[in-house]
């Protein structure tokens, strides 16, 4: 955290997922802005270094990108209202919010976090084990955290990865 602060990259969550994980496991959330991308990528290079992540390609490759899973996707799309893609032998979904998010004046991208991350990744008999955030304005919380605990869900954590976001959005994360 220190080496990416002090180049400039800004820490803006740091926090855990799974609450009962095996090690135990934090996700620390970054920021940074700047032209220089090759900057930026030896910060977090050697930031990775320190936290001891194995460098190299992902297990699978592209074939991970087109692999089968053991569960009824299109079921799950349908119920969802979105296309998930499979990667790495889980199923996972990026859907954006109706609305544009922006964090210091930037749009912000579906992919670098401005919507709803939902996992699944297949147990085996057509069951799943599932994780994920929600992306929520503070009217919104409650409701949907009252809508997962009715269905078995755990919410994980509950706070923000942004620090200039606009709307003010906050991430929960859950865990089945």
């Amino acid at each position: 955290m220190t080496k990416l602060a002090d180049v400039g990259i800004n820490i803006t969550a740091l926090h855990n997922h799974l609450l009962r994980a095996q090690p135990a496991t934090y996700y620390m959330h970054v920021l940074g802005h700047g032209s220089d991308a090759t900057k930026l990528a030896t910060a977090l290079h050697d930031g990775l270094v320190l936290s001891k992540t194995p460098l190299g390609n992902a297990a699978g490759g592209n074939a991970a990108a087109t692999q089968s899973i053991d569960l009824d996707t299109a079921m799950i799309d349908n119920i969802l209202g979105a296309k998930g893609k499979a990667v790495g032998g889980v199923y996972q979904f990026g859907i954006p919010r109706a609305e544009t998010v922006k964090d210091g004046g930037m749009d912000i991208p579906v992919a670098m976090g401005s919507g709803e991350a939902i996992n699944f990744q297949p147990t085996g008999n057509g069951r799943a084990a599932i994780t994920g955030d929600f992306l929520l304005t503070a009217a919104e919380v409650n409701p949907v955290l009252r809508a997962l605990r009715a269905n078995g869900i755990e919410a994980t954590a509950l706070h923000n990865h942004m620090l200039d976001d606009q709307p003010r959005l906050f991430f929960m994360h859950f865990c089945q």
